[in-house]
C-alpha cells in the first residue's frame, strides 16, 4: 500500500500539477475555468427545473467570481507597466498602438473590478446605482481590452504571413550554403511558432468577447452560451499557462 502511495503522490503529474498551483495566475487559470463551468450548468439545471441543485453551482460561481477579483489585486499595475514598455519599444506602429491600448483597457477594466470586489466585500459601500454603474464602465474597458487585442492581433499576424512568404522566397536555387539553410529554417520555425500562438490568443479573444459583451446588453445571449464560452476560453487558457509553467513554452 505505501509503494502504491508513493507512486500516486510522487507521480510526475501530480508534481507539475503542485507546480502549476504554485503561481497565482495557474490559480486563477483554474478558478475561472470552474467559474464558468458552474455558470453553464447552473444555466442548464434550471432550465431543466432543478433549482436546488442549480443554486448549488450559483453559488459557486459567485464564490469563485469575488476569490479572483481578490487574486487581481495586484494586476493593474503589471497592465500599467506594460503599456509603458509598449509605448517604449519600437515596431511596427499599428501593433504598438493596439498593444498599448489593449494594457490600459486591462489596466481601467481591473481598477473598476477592485472597487467592485471592495464593495462585495463590504470593505467600502457604493450606492446600488453607483456600483451598476463600475460594473458597466469595467465591462466595457474589459470589451476595449479584448477589441485592442483582437486587432493587435489580426496586425501582427498578418506582418508575419508576410515575413514567412518573404523567407521563402529567400531561397537560393542551386548551390545552396548548409548554415544558411539551417538558419532559415530556424527563422521558419520560430515564425510558424509566432503564428500560431497568434491564432491560438485570437480563438480565446473570440470566446471571451461574448462575455463583457452580454453583460453590456450589446448581443442577447442566455447564461448557457456565456458560461460555455468562458469555459471553453478558460480551458485553452489554462492549456497554455500549463505548457509555459511546466514545459516551458
Amino acid at each position: 500500500m505505501s509503494t502504491i502511495a508513493s507512486q500516486v503522490i510522487l507521480h510526475p503529474y501530480v508534481s507539475q500539477s503542485l507546480k502549476f498551483g504554485s503561481f497565482n495566475v495557474g490559480r486563477d487559470k483554474l478558478y475561472r475555468t470552474v467559474q464558468y463551468f458552474s455558470r453553464f450548468l447552473a444555466w442548464f439545471l434550471l432550465s431543466r427545473g432543478k433549482k436546488v441543485e442549480a443554486a448549488r453551482w450559483t453559488a459557486l460561481k459567485g464564490h469563485l467570481g469575488i476569490g479572483r477579483k481578490l487574486m487581481r489585486l495586484g494586476k493593474p499595475v503589471e497592465h500599467l507597466q506594460a503599456a509603458l514598455r509598449a509605448a517604449s519599444s519600437t515596431g511596427e506602429v499599428g501593433e504598438q498602438v493596439t498593444s498599448i491600448g489593449r494594457q490600459l483597457a486591462y489596466f481601467g477594466y481591473l481598477t473598476y473590478d477592485a472597487a467592485l470586489w471592495a464593495n462585495a466585500v463590504k470593505f467600502i459601500a457604493l450606492k446600488p446605482s453607483t456600483a451598476e454603474k463600475v460594473t458597466k464602465t469595467s465591462n466595457r474597458f474589459w470589451l476595449a481590452g479584448i477589441l485592442f487585442s483582437i486587432t493587435h492581433g489580426l496586425l501582427k499576424a498578418g506582418r508575419l504571413a508576410h515575413d514567412a512568404k518573404k523567407l521563402r522566397n529567400s531561397e537560393t536555387w542551386g548551390q545552396k550554403d548548409l548554415s544558411d539553410e539551417a538558419q532559415r529554417e530556424v527563422k521558419q520555425l520560430a515564425l510558424e511558432n509566432l503564428r500560431a500562438d497568434i491564432r491560438y490568443q485570437f480563438i480565446i479573444d473570440l470566446f471571451d468577447i461574448w462575455i463583457p459583451a452580454s453583460n453590456l446588453g450589446l448581443v442577447n445571449v442566455n447564461d448557457g452560451i456565456v458560461g460555455f464560452a468562458g469555459f471553453i476560453s478558460s480551458l485553452m487558457g489554462l492549456r497554455a499557462q500549463w505548457l509555459a509553467i511546466n514545459h516551458g513554452k
